[in-house]
């Protein structure tokens, strides 16, 4: 058992949420979602936010630049193959960024190699070292990675890192790209290279979790000499997806008798990271998830609640404060005032303008009006189900009819540039035929791809959290809505996706994303 020294050694923490994250399955964010997202990272105090991979399309450069440009105190880090178009897209994306960085890798592992590059490993070298030196051409922080690197032949990665260390890579990273590794070997592997490599570079690791595996291996490869660790917000990412920041994170501050390692993470900050990330990529948190999941902190247990009730430490080796979360109800109602919603909402960590109180307000008294004692997950879906995006169309009224023997028929109401349009539309369900209604309405008609619904928050009367991924032509948009009424959310989700369209958001998926 490693023990802990009296001053811990800075772990840096690279949040690839925005890139690898984004990556996953049926995940398609657009430019203020991405920046809402990069900003929450800043102020979760993560030390590298990788923004995007910018050759894959215009629209993801753009997202990168916008990230460049706005966000401030992280290093901002575009992702590039070596190869001098995808470098250069690079440097456009993070130009105007305080403190931008150029990550480029290429694969080093003998099926990697031969396979898909079709490149003998001199050549691999080569290339490797002529996309560092562009890349130090546009910036001083350049990292490389080796992708594949733990399939791949020790001599070979250490043979390639001091090449690329010599051409003036700064961070070197060693990607778990498969999930394959064990953590006995990423401990070895780390402490091996840096064996070969001079002090000043550091050593990063990047794990993903097809074995399950990458929170223990990020862990195992600081133990070997890592001193950044890459991960995601909730883990989201290729396949099985990424190294969970928040475990990895909690892990290191939890267990600081056994790991000597500190991280400049604001702990608090991680709740409400994992919610607004779930909410805008539309991933749903799985409720047993570590720290963040709803039954992180839940007992049921006689057992458990009565240790709890006595003494919370004879159950929970962290209390849910300490990563942003409540430990009691928050109890609001309608008979509160502004004054205490208002409170409510800093204690939770929301900063919000007077004129937007306004708006959320008169929400919070609706949805009190219906569902009686609100609960602190209420009020953050109440304040992140609004996004900036232009309303073009408003949803003023809606109306179900439906029965046993009667096919659902949808009447809504929307307000549009052009006045108030009214439609009816029938479907196979009462989400169809609203849908249809609202396509009637506005003259637009997305195809659904992916609908999922998930209750937000606690008691008979919760909200409904309904996210959709829809196209339109060759974009991938997503929606999200938020009622006690399902069909409500979905419709408010719909009209959402509709807006996007309006507005020339969404993404194209016509590239192929890079992977490390």
């Amino acid at each position: 058992m490693t023990q802990s020294s009296s001053q811990p050694e800075r772990i840096r923490i690279f949040d690839t949420t925005l890139r690898d994250g984004e990556q996953s399955p049926g995940v398609a964010l657009n430019h203020q979602q991405k920046l809402e997202i990069a900003h929450q990272l800043a102020r979760l105090g993560v030390d590298v936010i990788e923004a995007g991979f910018p050759i894959a399309s215009p629209g993801d450069l753009e997202g990168v630049q916008r990230i460049a440009r706005e966000v401030r105190g992280p290093i901002i880090a575009g992702l590039a193959r070596a190869g001098q178009a995808d470098i250069e897209a690079a440097a456009r994306g993070v130009d105007g960024a305080d403190r931008p960085r150029i990550h480029t890798f290429i694969a080093t592992s003998p099926i990697h190699m031969k396979k898909k590059l079709n490149l003998e490993p001199d050549a691999v070298v080569e290339r490797a070292v002529q996309a560092v030196r562009l890349a130090r051409g546009f910036v001083d922080d350049v990292e490389f990675s080796a992708e594949d690197a733990t399939r791949s032949e020790w001599p070979f990665l250490v043979r390639i890192f001091q090449a690329v260390v010599e051409a003036g890579a700064t961070t070197v990273n060693i990607p778990d790209t498969v999930g394959y590794t064990t953590p006995d070997e990423m401990r070895a592997l780390f402490a091996h290279v840096r064996e070969n490599l001079p002090g000043h570079v550091i050593l990063s690791s990047h794990c993903h979790d097809d074995l399950g595996l990458a929170v223990a291996n990020s862990i195992a490869a600081a133990e070997g000499g890592a001193r950044q660790i890459e991960c995601t917000i909730n883990g989201i990412g290729e396949r099985a997806g990424n190294a969970s920041l928040e475990e990895i994170v909690m892990a290191f501050h939890t267990r600081q008798d056994v790991y000597a390692y500190t991280t400049g993470i604001a702990t608090r900050e991680l709740y409400r990271s994992s919610r607004m990330v779930s909410r805008l990529s539309g991933m749903p948190v799985q409720p047993n998830k570590a720290v963040v999941g709803d039954n992180a902190f839940a007992h049921e247990s006689g057992i458990h609640q009565d240790g709890v009730l006595k003494a919370r430490e004879t159950y929970e080796i962290m209390n849910a404060e300490l990563v942003g979360r409540e430990a009691g109800v928050l109890v609001m109602g309608k008979h509160s005032g502004r004054a205490a919603f208002r409170k409510a909402l800093s204690d939770l960590g929301y900063e919000i303008e007077e004129e937007r109180i306004k708006g959320l307000f008169a929400g919070f008294k609706d949805l009190a009006d219906r569902k009686g004692q609100i609960y602190a997950d209420d009020l953050r879906a109440l304040v992140e189900a609004r996004t900036d995006i232009p309303q073009t169309f408003t949803l003023e009224r809606f109306q179900i009819t439906s029965g046993s023997d009667l096919q659902p028929l949808a009447f809504v109401r929307i307000a549009t540039p052009d006045g108030v349009h009214e439609a009816t539309a029938s479907g196979n369900g009462s989400v169809e035929a609203v849908f249809g209604a609202i396509n009637a309405a506005t003259g637009i008609a997305p195809s659904l791809e992916i609908y999922r619904v998930q209750a937000v928050t606690k008691g008979s009367e919760a909200l409904g959290e309904v996210s959709i991924t829809a196209r339109h032509g060759e974009t991938s948009l997503h929606g999200t809505g938020v009622d006690t009424d399902v069909v409500a959310a979905s419709g408010r989700a719909w009209l959402r996706i509709i807006n996007q369209v309006v507005a020339g958001q969404g993404k194209s998926r016509a590239v192929t994303q890079g992977t490390v």
